[in-house]
Parts: structure tokens; C-alpha cells; sequence
């Protein structure tokens, strides 16, 4: 096919072969025409006619080589408007071939070929955005990585080496005695690197450093995440409640060897009937003064421990959360440490432990049951910060109030949900990047007639992708204030940090939940091979909904913290103050929401980070307000209390979704702030770009309502996020490997990708 006459026959040919089918019909309509060709040598009929062989088609590089000329071609005389003109073109202008347009367009016509419409697809091609998108990093990816990491990256970067270990490799057995042995024994080995004791005193061997505890657990998150669950409940838990709730006896007796994991234990609060509803919990703890000992008793069934880790196989011990009963008195729940099993791990005398069994996910936890038949444990075994029984066997606390030390207790382990959210967080990323890479990688569909395109350049799956790709950067940012905060935390603090952890607990899994879910489909076929681990990342995380607090009543709780703040403001304020406070707030409500601010569409103010923040900022107000009045006029009109909040518990969520919404936009931009890197910056922006406006997109069924917006705008804001998208698209793959996840732990599909 060099002679530059035969390149004339070069367009037919691919047209005929792109949909790798020649008919019948098709041959015999270019057999006749080349044969009446006169102009033709016989060996040049006799390599066309090899070229329109049905039996013998032309390889794909032959096609691929016939594409590539004929885009060439039209790259170089833009102005050709039909197959001819190509044709002539590649036949460097042949006269022989300028004299044949009427014979040419005639077989265009007998082949079914459209003209008009077939270098229009040429050209589509040629100059095709979709199919020219590509990946193409606009930053240095370590220097992203450097952000994220921040002052934990010497520990990620050690956690991240020993999970790379080959004794790490992934159990594949579906015996869950097997797998739970393997992950009792990967906790050893983290044990050994002092990584359990992380959080405990120095005094006692740990590290004292929360930070790089947490940063620990997010980290191995990237892993099993049945190791992750295991290494919580035994070093996160179990020690932590003892360090928490415990004094120092019980430091000096217990720390070093829970630690050292020398001794294992389980973290005992929920039972059958009582999960989240800690202060309804039946198991008793009566004192015996005579003795001095306790009495750890489960007086139904339905009172048992279920779903503690640890329990079913290795625990030997336990921090028991059971009512105290005093000379027949109750004085509320508190915290006992109870033996399980002897060092044999024979199950002592009273104890009873079933077996949770097989379960949707985590089964490398060996989740079980216990019953307690009249134990008994000596008195010294009251973990008794907060509350104890004295020498005269009378019940004693440094806070009087039984709510306030009840929500003290329970605010020393606030330290669960913000592990979880970071674990949940970390499954996250790993979902994302294995759909992002694949989807960077697997080619559907494409131009009529040319080559399949890279599915990440398709809009909706950039939606289904960056979107979720920018809330888990915003994600992470806001699970890094709230560590922050609550390792400087302070008393007058802590119900609001405590409200901030429910929230960003149940914001976090359940965008983790939802997340793996658009993975899964988005790899398609894929996805569901257990080999690529978004099955187990899916399975693994379903109940972090629900466990540390199921995230519907955790929800509640941030609301009723947000009223519970908004009434103590107009306490303060006074009759004057709250005035001032309504005026205020209408001035600006008015001034966002003149005629010109509520239909203001272009580029600049649509991506303007003041407007984001103020619009977030009025949804949280205005729902936020909305609520308290509507509860005010309900117990106003007569209903309970109780009754008030149930009535309204839709608007409650709503409430509290405003409020996490404000802060994880309102650290992701101050996150940035902080960014010096003029690229990392910018990346950086776009991301947060996009987490704001989706969001907003997301309610702008309320934004319409309230009149904060026109439809004007809320379109204007779904086209800008379907061309943030696409903005980012070349920067997707380069985002997830700044997570910097081991290949070991992605999908098979990725282990040795770049």
C-alpha cells in the first residue's frame, strides 16, 4: 500500500473494516469496482483484493495505521469536507485519482457510506475532547502526600512498612478460626513494634502520643480491617478504658502487659437489649462491704454482653459496664475490670461466652457473648476515676450530679469515634483509588468508528468518582481538626467536641458506605471479584454505621448538642442581645438574598470560597433556628418534651447535617490556607471547589425553597461541577496516589502500577 494511487483506497477500507465485520455485500460491491478499475495494475487489484479478503481480515495495527493516516490527513487539509477529498489527499493529489470523484462517491453511496456524516466522525476524532482527555498530574504528588500526612508521617510511613511485610500477605481462608488466629497474630507483631501502647504513659512503656495512635489505626486501615477492629478493642478499648477510667493502681497493674498484649481483653458495655442506650444497661455490680467485693451478675438473657470483640477466643479480661447497686441502691452504670478466662484460656467459673459466629464482615474479630452468674471480683477492681466506694462502703464521686458523671465516663472514651471515622476514612481512599486507577485504565465505548476511550473520561463517571474523591479530601481535613481538638481538649470544651466526634463519626462512615458502593459498581464486573477488595472493604465497614454508636441516634445527639448551644446563646444575650442577634442575622440574610445575589451565575463568584461558606452557613443557621422554634411551640402547645423531640427528629438530622456540612467546608478551606506550594494549592482549591458546590447541589431542593437561590443559579451550579470534574480528571490518578496506600494492600489489578 505504498504507492501513493492505492493510499486513495485507504478510507473505504477502514470504514469497512472498523466494526471488525466485512459483509457479503460489502465485498462483492469493492470486488466489482476495483476489477473495473482499468487504471489498476493486475498486481495492484491482486493486494487490494487481499485487503477485502472475508476469510484473511487486515490485522488491528493495519487499521490502527489506516486511522492514524487519515486523521493525519485531515489534521493537515482541515477544509476536506468529504471521504473523496481524503482520498485525495493521501494520494498526494494523483491526478488519476481527482478524475474518479463521480466513480468514488458512487461506491460510498452502494457501501451505505454517509459522506458527510463519516468525516464529521473523522474530524470528531481528530479534535475529540473525551477522547483526548488523559491523566496528567499538575502537582507533585509527594508534596500532597507531605499535606496530608502532616506531623504523623515518621509513624504512617513505619506502619506502612510493616503492613508491606510478606508476613502481612492477606489470609485467604474461609475458616474463620484460621483468619482469626492470623489476626491475633499480625496484632503481636504490631505489639512488638510498640505500636499497640502508642497512647499509654511512658511510665508504664507506651509513647504517650495519641496522634500517632490515631494516624496508627488509619493507617492499618489500609490493610485487613479485622486487624483494625482487633488492635482497637484490645489496645483502644480495652486499655484505653483502663487508662480513662481507671487510677493508677490500675495503671501500674494492667497497662504495660495489656500493651505488651500479654494479656488480651474485650471491652464489655453492649448488651442484647441496650446497645446504644448505655444508661438502660441490667447487668449489676452489687457491693459487699463485708467482703469488700463486687458482684457482676446477669440477671436475663437479654442482659448479655453481645457483639464484644475479643470475647469468643482470646480475651482473658474485661471492662464491664454494669449498673453499682449499694445497699439495694442504685447508683448508675459504672466500670468494672472482670476476669474471663485463666492464662490456659480456660473459662472461669460464672463466666458463659457464646460465639457471635460468622457475620457479614470482620471476621478475623472473634465477636462473642458473655454472662455473668453471681462473679465475684474484688473491690479494687472498680475502675473509680470518677466515682468509688469508700472504707465505710458508702458510694463516693468528685462530681455530685449522676447525668454530668455519667457523660464524663462516657467522654473519656470519645477517643472510638475518631478512630472509626479515620479507619472509615482510610477504606475510603482505598475504594477510590482502586476505581479511579481501573477506570483510568479500562477503554468502553468511543467515536463511531474509533478507538474505545478511557472510562474516567466520561462525565458521569467523573461524577460518580471526583465527587466523592473531593468530599473524602474534605473529610479528611475535618477528622484532622476534630483530632486536633480533642487532643487539646479542655473541660469547657468537651461537649462540644463530643457532639463534633458523634457528627463527624456518622458523616464520615456513612460517605465511606455510600462511597464503596459507586466503587464497587464503577469497576463494574471487576468490582465484585473478591481479588480487587472492594468486597471486603464494602463488608468490613457496613457495621461501622453502627458500631462506637449507631449513627442515626449519634446524629440526635449532635442536634440536641447544637440547640442545647443555641439556648444557652440567648441566655446570654439577654432580651437586647437577641435583638441585635436577630438583626444581625436578617441583614445578612437579605443582603445574600437580594434579586441580583440569589440569580448571580458567573464563574468568578459561583467558585468564590466566601460565597460557599456563606451559604453553608445560612443553611445551618436557618435550620438550626427553624428547629428550636418548632420544638418551643410544640412543648409551648402542651406535648412532652420527649414527644416534642420525636416529632421533629427529620428536621434534627437535617440540623445536624447542616452543622457537619459547615465544618468539614470550613477546615478544608482553612486546611488550604495553610498550603504554601502554589501547586498543591491549587489542586487543593478545585477539590474544595467541588466539595462545596456538590453539596450545595445536593440541597438545592432547600436553597429553592427558601428563596436563597433561583433555578438560574442551581443550574448554573450543576454545570460548574460537571466542569470541575472534568478539570480534575487529569489530576484523578495522581490524587489517589497521594494517599500513598501500599501496593500490597490495593487490588491485584494495581499492584504494580505507578
Amino acid at each position: 500500500m505504498e504507492n501513493t494511487q492505492l493510499q486513495a483506497f485507504i478510507p473505504l477500507l477502514y470504514i469497512v473494516w472498523s466494526d471488525n465485520l466485512l459483509t457479503e455485500k460489502e465485498f462483492a460491491t469493492l470486488q466489482s469496482f476495483i476489477d473495473s478499475q482499468d487504471w489498476l495494475s493486475a498486481e495492484e487489484k491482486e493486494l487490494l483484493f487481499s485487503k477485502i479478503t472475508i476469510a484473511n481480515p487486515p490485522s488491528r495495527q493495519d487499521i490502527a495505521d489506516w486511522k492514524n493516516k487519515i486523521e493525519q490527513s485531515i489534521q493537515e487539509q482541515p477544509a476536506v469536507k468529504s471521504i473523496f477529498e481524503i482520498a485525495v489527499v493521501l494520494s498526494e493529489n494523483n491526478a488519476v485519482i481527482q478524475s474518479l470523484e463521480s466513480s468514488f462517491v458512487k461506491l460510498e453511496n452502494d457501501l451505505g457510506i454517509l459522506g458527510e456524516e463519516a468525516i464529521g466522525n473523522f474530524k470528531t476524532k481528530a479534535k475529540s475532547h473525551t477522547v483526548n482527555s488523559h491523566t496528567e498530574a499538575s502537582f507533585d504528588v509527594q508534596k500532597i502526600t507531605a499535606i496530608l500526612d502532616g506531623a504523623q508521617a515518621p509513624i504512617i510511613n513505619k506502619v506502612k512498612s510493616i503492613i508491606s511485610r510478606p508476613e502481612f500477605q492477606y489470609e485467604t481462608s474461609t475458616d474463620i478460626s484460621v483468619y482469626r488466629q492470623k489476626v491475633f497474630d499480625w496484632c503481636k507483631i504490631l505489639a512488638e513494634e510498640n505500636l499497640g501502647n502508642m497512647a499509654y504513659p511512658k511510665k508504664y512503656g507506651g509513647g504517650e502520643n495519641i496522634a500517632d495512635y490515631f494516624a496508627i489505626m488509619e493507617t492499618l486501615s489500609y490493610h485487613d480491617l479485622s486487624l483494625v477492629i482487633k488492635f482497637g478493642v484490645q489496645f483502644g478499648l480495652w486499655g484505653m478504658s483502663v487508662q480513662s477510667l481507671g487510677t493508677e493502681k490500675h495503671y501500674a497493674k494492667y497497662l504495660k502487659d495489656i500493651g505488651t498484649l500479654k494479656l488480651p481483653g474485650c471491652f464489655a458495655m453492649t448488651e442484647t437489649h441496650h446497645g446504644s442506650n448505655v444508661k438502660g444497661l441490667e447487668t449489676t455490680a452489687t457491693y459487699n462491704h463485708e467482703n469488700q467485693t463486687f458482684t457482676i451478675h446477669t440477671p436475663h438473657e437479654k442482659a448479655q454482653k453481645e457483639y464484644i470483640g475479643n470475647a469468643a477466643v482470646h480475651g482473658q479480661m474485661a471492662t464491664v459496664f454494669a449498673k453499682l447497686i449499694i445497699a439495694g441502691q442504685d447508683h448508675g452504670v459504672n466500670a468494672f475490670v472482670v476476669p474471663l478466662r485463666d492464662e490456659n484460656a480456660v473459662v472461669l467459673k460464672g463466666i458463659t461466652i457464646g460465639d457471635c459466629g460468622h457475620k457479614m464482615g470482620l471476621n478475623g474479630v472473634d465477636n462473642g457473648t458473655i454472662r455473668f452468674d453471681q462473679v465475684v471480683i474484688p473491690k479494687e477492681n472498680m475502675l473509680d476515676r470518677f466515682a468509688s466506694v469508700n472504707d465505710k462502703g458508702e458510694f463516693e464521686s468528685p462530681i455530685p450530679s449522676d447525668n454530668r458523671r455519667f457523660f464524663t465516663m462516657l467522654g473519656t472514651l470519645v477517643g472510638g469515634r475518631i478512630g472509626i471515622p479515620r479507619s472509615a476514612l482510610a477504606a475510603a481512599k482505598s475504594g477510590l483509588t482502586i476505581a479511579i486507577k481501573y477506570s483510568d485504565q479500562r477503554k468502553q465505548f468511543g467515536p463511531e468508528g474509533g478507538a474505545e476511550v478511557p472510562i474516567l473520561n466520561y462525565r458521569m463517571h467523573q461524577r460518580r468518582l471526583l465527587i466523592p474523591l473531593a468530599k473524602t479530601y474534605a473529610v479528611h481535613f475535618a477528622l484532622q481538626y476534630l483530632t486536633q481538638r480533642f487532643i487539646d481538649k479542655t473541660e469547657t470544651e468537651m461537649q462540644e467536641i463530643e457532639g463534633l466526634a458523634a457528627g463527624l463519626k456518622s458523616y464520615s462512615t456513612w460517605s465511606t458506605t455510600a462511597i464503596l458502593q459507586e466503587c464497587r459498581e464503577a469497576c463494574g464486573g471487576k468490582g465484585y471479584l473478591s481479588e480487587n477488595r472492594i468486597d471486603a472493604l464494602k463488608n468490613d465497614t457496613e457495621i461501622y454505621t453502627t458500631f462506637e454508636g449507631d449513627n442515626t441516634v449519634l446524629m440526635q445527639l449532635v442536634a440536641k448538642n447544637r440547640l442545647a448551644e443555641f439556648r444557652k446563646s440567648f441566655g446570654e444575650m439577654g432580651s437586647f442581645g437577641i435583638i441585635n442577634y436577630v438583626y444581625e442575622n436578617a441583614k445578612s440574610a437579605i443582603a445574600e438574598k437580594n434579586p441580583l445575589a440569589i440569580r448571580k451565575i458567573d464563574e468568578a463568584h459561583l467558585l468564590d470560597s466566601e460565597f460557599h461558606l456563606q451559604a453553608f452557613q445560612h443553611r445551618e443557621k436557618t435550620i438550626l433556628a427553624s428547629a428550636a422554634r418548632r420544638v418551643k411551640k410544640l412543648i409551648d402547645n402542651g406535648l412532652e418534651v420527649y414527644d416534642a423531640f420525636n416529632v421533629v427528629q427529620h428536621q434534627m438530622i437535617d440540623m445536624a447535617e447542616a452543622y457537619l456540612d459547615r465544618v468539614v467546608l470550613e477546615q478544608f478551606q482553612i486546611a488550604i490556607a495553610a498550603v504554601k506550594d502554589k501547586k498543591s494549592k491549587a489542586i487543593l482549591t478545585k477539590l474544595n471547589q467541588l466539595y462545596a458546590l456538590s453539596q450545595i447541589e445536593k440541597n438545592k431542593g432547600w436553597y429553592l425553597e427558601e428563596g436563597y437561590m433561583e433555578a438560574v443559579k442551581t443550574k448554573a451550579i450543576r454545570k460548574m461541577v460537571n466542569q470541575l470534574c472534568w478539570d480534575v480528571r487529569p489530576d484523578a490518578v495522581a490524587l489517589v496516589n497521594a494517599f500513598a496506600i501500599p501496593d500490597s494492600c490495593l487490588s491485584s489489578m494495581f499492584k504494580h502500577s505507578v
